[in-house]
């Protein structure tokens, strides 16, 4: 199974080479419209690959899905933390009425029972 995600890795590493060198052309990305920039006496472009521009549009992508499943999911840990914490408090409560209903008994016998 380790060879089949090397080969997987490997192959997705010669797709995004090869996509890498087939874009390299250079585009100048602009991060708000000439009307907008020249209101605020902005001048916010800079020039990158292609390639640059397309994975690093797929990586923020990818980001921003984590982040938001992240934050969606989050009453699902908080609950399962709070239900992790009250089967910690009910175990130290069963182990402590065991001690109780034992406190008299052979140290052997409890042990018995408490197998059982």
């Amino acid at each position: 199974m380790r060879y089949i995600r090397y080969a997987f890795l490997g192959l997705l590493g010669i797709l995004l080479i090869s996509v890498s060198l087939a874009n390299r052309t250079i585009v100048d990305l602009k991060l708000m419209p000439d009307a907008v920039a020249e209101l605020f006496g902005l001048n916010p472009g800079i020039a990158l690959p292609l390639f640059v521009v397309v994975l690093g549009g797929v990586a923020a992508g990818v980001i921003i899905g984590f982040i938001w499943e992240w934050l969606r999911e989050h009453k699902h840990r908080r609950e399962a933390g709070t239900q992790k914490r009250e089967v910690k408090k009910l175990s130290r409560e069963v182990k402590k009425l065991k001690a109780k209903r034992d406190e008299g008994k052979d140290e052997v016998l409890a042990l018995l029972d408490e197998a059982s």
